[in-house]
């Protein structure tokens, strides 16, 4: 059976982060679940992963969408930290996401600003730990940005473009 192009796991790729976010909007906005600053950082990582993917499978050579390739999953392995550090620290303490990192690069980046629906952070992270079927919200995206990596990896590794 023949694998599917790099193009197309290219698109396939962005369009998982992108609806990663998707869903994040939808949570947020018609079932009144806040994002805390970690979650904003998330939705920041799959954005630029999907933003990645979709230039790569526009990339004519196919060493340009290997390089690019190694960047998604650069950033995938950044969403798995930034997810186990709200899993595992910033949820369980209620002054845990106040001004660390997670703000720090929003904010410098002038997201807060620009885009303040989708990046503003209107929860701490204890009050944004929420279970979906069960199992912790930061705990699907982490396995989203798993799958994503190795998705990116296995595209970066392929032989032919």
């Amino acid at each position: 059976m023949a694998l599917p192009s790099s193009r197309w796991m290219l698109l396939g790729t962005a369009a998982a982060a992108w609806g990663a976010v998707g869903a994040a909007l939808v949570s947020q906005f018609y079932f009144d679940m806040q994002p805390c600053p970690w979650c904003t950082l998330q939705r920041l990582i799959f954005l630029l992963i999907g933003a990645l993917c979709v230039m790569a499978a526009l990339l004519p050579r196919a060493w340009g969408r290997k390089a690019l390739a190694w960047l998604a999953t650069l950033l995938a392995a950044c969403g798995v930290a930034a997810a186990l550090w709200q899993h595992r620290v910033a949820a369980l303490d209620t002054m845990g996401c106040a001004q660390t990192l997670a703000d720090k690069i929003l904010s410098k980046l002038g997201l807060f600003d620009l885009a303040p629906d989708i990046f503003a952070p209107t929860a701490s992270c204890a009050e944004a730990s929420v279970d979906l079927l069960g199992v912790p919200y930061a705990l699907w995206s982490l396995a989203l940005f798993a799958v994503l990596g190795l998705t990116t990896t296995s595209l970066a590794l392929r032989r032919h473009g």
